[in-house]
């Protein structure tokens, strides 16, 4: 891992010291800016991805959206997205209905699988990102972000509405970054967090607790495997899963000390990837993960499937299509 890469991703998630400055800084008088079209998009950097049916979607910086709909081999931008600043994440409950998140916890919604998109929210009073976005039904979605910003939405992100959260053992309130939510209603909804924490709800999002996994550094990611078994990962390759839903975790070894980015489960296979080109695979339930030998090296922060059964990597130098490892 290299400070530069690490200090270019968490100032495009807002992680920075510039954003945590932001909080006492006196508000700037500030109107969103519709996203333009950029002759370089193609070589953007990247932050989210996401399937809407047979299309690819990607988002990154300065409002940039992506299309792709011949697997990831071109893409082009987005006819129309309200917003120039930062996006860190996208979620797609149909091939027509999605949303992404970012900056000034913004969340614009698309009606037409990314052609066009409306904003939905927006706070410029502060920029505290959201860095995730999940929804499981066209109706039901959360998104969460900096300072333990946490939002819900039961009517399709019409109105959002703010999630109060428990501080954590022994803190005073809810202060921590929440980078990533995953899961479902029916296995349970995880959140990953500072500090080594996944917050988990049982009961579809409604009450949220603190699980410790027994690490001190920041998780990126996480994925729920088909059996049930909650794989996180994050800072320096760290890997973990539990398979009693929180209660108890294990390391999974790998050998890497680049930071973890993001997780999938493709084909019943947990796929990762991360800093300098990482990328790794394991099952869920095996105690170590291999790592895949890259060419390229580029930073990669994203992954999502493409139709036709290969993988779509996201980079700090746009998309990157790559074979199954």
């Amino acid at each position: 891992m290299t400070l530069i890469s690490l200090i270019r991703i968490t100032a495009a998630l807002g992680l920075g010291l510039v954003a945590a400055s932001a909080q006492a800084a006196e508000p700037k008088p500030l109107a969103p800016v519709a996203a333009r079209h950029w002759s370089n998009a193609d070589s953007a950097l990247l932050l989210g991805a996401a399937r809407a049916g047979q299309r690819i979607v990607t988002v990154g910086e300065h409002g940039i959206v992506m299309l792709s709909d011949d697997g990831g081999t071109s893409f082009r931008q987005a006819r129309n997205v309200p917003i120039s600043s930062t996006l860190t994440a996208v979620s797609f409950a149909d091939e027509r209905r999605g949303w992404a998140v970012g900056h000034w916890g913004a969340v614009i919604a698309t009606q037409d699988g990314g052609e066009t998109w409306a904003l939905q929210r927006v706070d410029v009073a502060v920029d505290q990102p959201l860095f995730s976005v999940l929804f499981t039904s066209p109706d039901e979605g959360w998104a969460v972000g900096l300072w333990s910003l946490f939002l819900h939405t039961s009517d399709g992100g019409r109105t959002w509405t703010q999630v109060p959260l428990p501080p954590p053992p022994g803190a005073a309130k809810a202060d921590r970054n929440l980078t990533r939510i995953f899961g479902n209603p029916a296995q349970g909804l995880y959140v990953t967090a500072e500090a080594g924490t996944v917050l988990r709800s049982a009961d579809g999002g409604r009450t949220w607790v603190y699980q410790d996994v027994g690490y001190r550094g920041t998780l990126w990611t996480g994925v729920t495997a088909r059996d049930g078994t909650v794989v996180v990962g994050g800072l320096h390759g760290s890997l973990f899963q539990s398979r009693d839903q929180g209660t108890s975790w294990s390391r999974i070894e790998v050998e890497t000390t680049e930071s973890i980015t993001d997780l999938a489960e493709i084909d019943g296979e947990v796929i990762g990837v991360g800093l300098s080109g990482l990328m790794v695979r394991g099952k869920a339930g095996d105690r170590s993960f291999a790592v895949v030998a890259r060419d390229q090296k580029q930073d990669l922060t994203a992954i999502a499937p493409t139709p036709a059964g290969g993988l779509l990597l996201t980079s700090v130098q746009g998309a990157v299509l790559a074979g199954r490892p």
